[in-house]
């Protein structure tokens, strides 16, 4: 068993785009910046093979290889930790059942993360996830809705459950005034695509027309690859048509490039509201909502569970799904209400130590390092 300490990462990775990926990318990048400068390393989850695009891959699982799980594992426990992301939909087999394989083999301790907890799991994703559970050392969700939910709904070890919040950059806070602009910015970015509900964003704006400065609301971020695959560009197309029939399609603007983390910071320090008007209401964890947040950004966020969690200080404003009406007042409320804006930026700031990147990872530090004196304690 290695003794240095180092993380190996089995995750999607950059280049593919997705919120496990850039978790990944960007944990990956605050571990290895500690005083120490731990190795760190990834064992990408791909369809297909591909060049490395980064010299941090240090192997691949594919997702049509029924035989790759033992690679997988064996890069893996080239490390001291191994942090392994989990949604189901990355993974080969049913409900991405493979994974499993690649914990039992692992040497070195593990850490699984779970993106998504289904509070209506099929029998077959509760137990895909209560094996996980079960090979893994220890367990890390996001939020407290997330813990309550694995442990009341699912056969989980309690001991082994942490909950670490999702990370989010510190330097998207804006420094000073707000840019003097003949708009009001409204923003929701993240990979596009059904249930992101940025139809009843474009039906509030109807309502929104008297305000000065005009409204404007940019979505930004390109369609979800397998969205593409199915369906094409045709929810894109859908939400212009309607922003066109209802006399607003000079209030919505797309940017649909893939943006780095500079452009990206950029334009979410420019808004003035963010709204996340997402249809589930299942979701616990939206790395989109830490960030917002963590920027100091006010937010009109749908009710889903870590929305719920995270604004109840008052950080932004919960409105019902599929509501354009309440989505209108509260973005009014914000940009109009005397002071109502800045005070959920103050309230936002109280969150924001806990949520830098810097102060997660010190929290997986953490609980390596325990894992790691667990491990050693025992009897060879």
């Amino acid at each position: 068993m290695p003794t240095a300490e180092s993380y190996g990462f089995l995750s999607t990775f950059p280049p593919t785009q997705c919120g496990l990926a850039s978790f990944s990318a960007s944990l990956m990048a605050a571990l290895a910046a500690g005083d120490d400068r731990p190795e760190v390393g990834v064992v990408r989850v791909a369809e297909r093979a591909g060049s490395p695009a980064s010299p941090l891959v240090v192997g691949e699982l594919l997702t049509t290889d029924t035989a790759g799980e033992a690679a997988a594992a064996e890069a893996l426990n080239r490390f001291s930790v191994a942090v392994v992301q989990h949604e189901y939909g990355i993974y080969g087999g049913h409900d991405g059942e493979s994974v499993i394989e690649v914990i039992r083999r692992l040497r070195v301790p593990s850490v699984v993360v779970l993106h998504t907890v289904l509070s209506e799991p099929t029998a077959h994703q509760r137990t895909v996830l209560e094996h996980v559970a079960r090979a893994a050392s220890a367990v890390v969700v996001m939020t407290e809705t997330a813990r309550a939910r694995l442990l009341a709904g699912y056969l989980v070890d309690a001991g082994k459950v942490t909950v670490i919040a999702h990370g989010a950059p510190t330097e998207w806070v804006r420094a000073g005034p707000a840019p003097a602009r003949g708009a009001s910015a409204l923003l929701t970015w993240g990979l596009l695509g059904p249930g992101k509900g940025i139809e009843w964003v474009i039906d509030a704006l109807a309502t929104l027309r008297d305000i000065e400065p005009l409204v404007q609301y940019t979505v930004a971020g390109e369609t979800h690859p397998n969205v593409v695959e199915r369906q094409g560009e045709s929810y894109r197309e859908m939400l212009q048509a309607r922003a066109d029939r209802l006399g607003v399609g000079h209030m919505l603007r797309f940017d649909n490039r893939y943006l780095d983390q500079a452009t990206l910071g950029a334009l979410v320090r420019d808004a003035d509201v963010v709204v996340l008007p997402y249809d589930s209401t299942d979701q616990v964890t939206s790395g989109v909502l830490i960030e917002a947040v963590s920027a100091r950004r006010p937010v009109v966020a749908t009710g889903f569970s870590h929305a719920v969690e995270l604004l109840s200080g008052g950080a932004g404003t919960i409105v019902g799904h599929r509501d354009p009406a309440a989505i209108s007042a509260a973005v009014r409320h914000i940009l109009t209400g005397p002071g109502v804006a800045a005070s959920m930026r103050a309230a936002a700031e109280g969150l924001t130590s806990d949520l830098a990147w810097t102060a997660v990872a010190e929290r997986y530090r953490d609980l390596s390092a325990r894992l790691q004196e667990a491990a050693a304690a025992v009897p060879a």
